[in-house]
């Protein structure tokens, strides 16, 4: 398997062996279970689709249902595909976990960040303020200049703005496994995985 979904606990820390504090991310990633495996012929394209979370039938839609019972695996709250491995034989209801992973490798996580709102941009792109005297108005935060004047009289598509801030895929890459505990499928990640509490977040490799 190439990764695992799962999601995101929280952060804290742990100390090495030499007592250097390490801040960490606890991640439950797993167990994941294989709903479907996608081949060239059927599907067009090799995949495996894996499950994570239990969910209740009456809250799961008809062809979603249909499709959990035609493969004979319950219901699952989250559904992600990766590449196969190449000689490895998937079946449904095969069942993955943390020990997939190992102390000091390198992983990559997606998730969804934490949204900001609208946001000006001073905290959405990092520009600086301007200047409080010297016959400046009150715009220390504005913008600036967004263009000409009468040549081109437009804005050029892409100018950093004020506008909605966060609340997008984000991938985090080299981030070093620090400790696996086996027991609880968790998987402490060194450093910041993006999104919020009890956000969705996928480990791959």
């Amino acid at each position: 398997m190439r990764g695992l979904i799962g999601k995101k606990i929280g952060m804290t820390r742990v100390f090495d062996d030499k007592g250097h504090m390490v801040p960490v991310t606890v991640v439950q990633a797993g167990p994941c279970t294989v709903v479907q495996v996608k081949t060239q012929n059927i599907d067009g394209y090799d995949a495996v689709q894996v499950g994570f979370g239990e969910r209740k039938s009456k809250h799961t839609t008809q062809p979603l249902g249909g499709h959990f019972k035609s493969n004979g695996v319950g219901p699952k709250k989250k559904l992600y595909e990766f590449d196969v491995v190449p000689g490895f034989e998937y079946k449904s209801g095969q069942t993955f976990h943390v020990g997939l992973f190992q102390v000091g490798e390198f992983v990559r996580a997606t998730g969804t960040s934490k949204g900001k709102g609208f946001t000006g941009v001073i905290k959405r792109h990092n520009f600086r303020r301007q200047r409080k005297t010297h016959g400046n108005g009150h715009t220390e935060r504005a913008p600036g200049s967004i263009g000409q004047a009468s040549d081109p009289s437009r804005v050029f598509p892409g100018m950093r703005m004020a506008g909605h801030h966060g609340n997008s895929r984000v991938t985090v890459e080299n981030l070093e496994v620090v400790k696996i505990d086996v027991e609880n499928n968790h998987l402490l990640l060194k450093g910041a995985v993006p999104g919020s509490r009890n956000g969705t977040v996928i480990i791959s490799k």
